[in-house]
């Protein structure tokens, strides 16, 4: 008889930060991989509040925050897999200091650009489709 057990699915939200019809894209911590702000959903926050708050922390960006899902994407780390649940980000504010700044790149780019340098395949999807590109 097979055993198997039930992997755990770990929740995170993050944002697509846009700007003038461009979106700014941060590096990971430990890479020079690019990827946008995102982070565990916060207890008390909703999953859409909770990703505004990584974008001010790891991007140091500040705007609307549209609760309405613009997609989700995938990926596994260390054995674990996650679900990351994107919201657009219209961004007011890009603060010259912020929490992360000298652990992160920050970059604003065209969508197409995006879509070439982010590393995860779900991501690009996302990106555009939300743009509508290609």
């Amino acid at each position: 008889m097979e055993v198997r057990f039930k992997q755990r699915l770990f929740r995170q939200s993050g944002v697509i930060p846009v700007l003038d019809g461009r979106v700014v894209l941060i590096t990971a911590k430990k890479s020079e991989r690019w990827i946008i702000p995102k982070g565990h959903v916060e207890k008390g926050l909703s999953p859409a509040d909770s990703a505004a708050k990584e974008a001010l922390e790891e991007a140091g960006l500040i705007g609307v925050v549209h609760h309405q899902q613009a997609g989700q994407f995938g990926y596994r780390k260390f054995g674990k897999h996650f679900s990351v649940e994107l919201y657009p980000l219209y961004i007011e504010t890009m603060l010259d200091e912020w929490d992360e700044m000298h652990e992160r790149q920050r970059r604003l780019v065209t969508p197409a650009e995006a879509i070439e340098m982010v590393c995860h395949d779900e991501l690009r999807k996302v990106i555009s489709n939300f743009f509508e590109v290609g």
